[in-house]
């Protein structure tokens, strides 16, 4: 497969704190403690799989989304194409999305100041299901309501100001913004419970957990996960950076919220202070700790509620944890750096992984077998690869 080289990286060193940038564009140099220290192969003794598994990965630096085939023939590009309007401007796309029916990839691009956009797209054909629209400065991560109706679009904010920003609604059939949140500074990692009533992100800038109520569109409640700051703050606080001291830096940088497979837990990843925090949804309180390797980044727990998977970004490798016993039970390098999204199978037997590797190199997805805890496969695709979504999976033959 022929990748396309892109025409520039986005310039975000301008915007990010050091302990970030330093982090976003480069694995860290020396080894988070437990994680092997070079990239292993995969695993040659993994049973081959029996049925055909999808993905869609977004390049975000080639403004390509592939989609990437695992099965008994191995790990392929089965197709690639392009997004955006413009062939001279990278436009970035960033988080992905696919309805519970399987019919629709949704999708944001986030470069720029202000157009970031949503855009849908039928998966299989991959063709434009309607235009993109406006939304927030740089729209980063998305989920849908189970019935795909309605889309929840964190707007990072990325080349703005340290001043709070938003959670776009969008009314997918439409294609219409119905509601725009305030939130918080740099939200990120938005995902909706099981219920579908409500919807989770956090503030990298301001140490928070943020839910909103999808059928009201409000915050609905807060919680604190700066250290020694723990715990429930109002939902009508003061959004700013300076809401725990004048500029104070985050001590946990949250950047995912995902929660358990029946609802009733929240994870949430401490980028900075390696660590997942696991908090009750119910009492609104933490019930556990994970020490993890460096850069916790993004969050997904297995269909089956068994396995709590983290890709460490500055680490550039995968942990994973066994929810009954919070318990590491693998910590091992990614195929290439800067390790970013999760997609996992519904039969909870796979995780794919995206890798955004730095400069010209191409991007990487890794497949996981979760049941031999092992790296089967990966497969390059374009520059920082980074959103990723699972779209089916077919019994080989068909």
């Amino acid at each position: 497969m022929m990748v396309l080289p892109p025409t520039h990286r986005k310039a975000i060193s301008h915007s990010l704190p050091v302990w970030l940038l330093m982090g976003a564009l480069a694995c860290a140099s020396a080894p988070a403690p437990g994680v092997e220290s070079g990239a292993a192969a995969p695993s040659a003794a993994a049973t081959a799989p029996t049925a055909n598994y999808w993905v869609y990965v977004g390049a975000e630096s080639a403004d390509l989304i592939h989609r990437v085939r695992w099965g008994p023939d191995g790990a392929v590009v089965e197709k690639t194409f392009p997004v955006g309007e413009s062939a001279s401007e990278l436009e970035g796309p960033h988080g992905l999305q696919i309805s519970r029916d399987g019919k629709y990839l949704h999708l944001t691009t986030g470069h720029g100041s202000p157009d970031g956009k949503y855009w849908r797209y039928a998966t299989g054909a991959d063709t434009l299901a309607g235009p993109g629209i406006f939304l927030g400065f740089f729209p980063a991560s998305i989920d849908l309501t189970p019935d795909g109706l309605y889309a929840f679009i964190v707007n990072f904010n990325l080349h703005g100001e340290m001043v709070p920003s938003s959670v776009s609604v969008v009314y997918t059939p439409t294609h219409t913004e119905v509601a725009r949140t305030e939130t918080c500074t740099m939200p990120h990692g938005s995902r909706v419970d099981p219920s579908g009533l409500r919807q989770y992100s956090t503030c990298m800038m301001d140490d928070q957990l943020v839910e909103v109520d999808t059928r009201t569109f409000a915050v609905s409640r807060r919680f604190s996960v700066a250290k020694g700051k723990e715990g429930p703050i109002a939902p009508d606080v003061a959004t700013t950076h300076a809401g725990h001291g004048a500029m104070a830096p985050p001590s946990c940088s949250p950047t995912w919220a995902q929660p358990s497979a029946d609802g009733s837990k929240v994870y949430v990843a401490c980028n900075k202070a390696d660590e997942i925090i696991e908090i009750d949804a119910e009492r609104w309180e933490i019930m556990r700790r994970f020490p993890t390797g460096r850069g916790p980044y993004n969050l997904a727990v297995t269909p089956d509620g068994r396995l709590l998977i983290a890709t460490l970004k500055q680490g550039a490798g995968v942990q994973i944890f066994d929810l009954a016993s919070g318990q590491s039970v693998l910590n091992t390098k990614s195929s290439t750096t800067v390790t970013h999204g999760i997609a996992v199978s519904p039969d909870s037997r796979y995780a794919f992984v995206s890798n955004e590797a730095v400069g010209a190199a191409p991007g990487k997805v890794d497949v996981y077998d979760l049941r031999t805890l092992s790296r089967v496969a990966d497969v390059p695709v374009g520059q920082q690869a980074g959103g990723i979504a699972f779209w089916k999976m077919e019994p080989a033959g068909r």
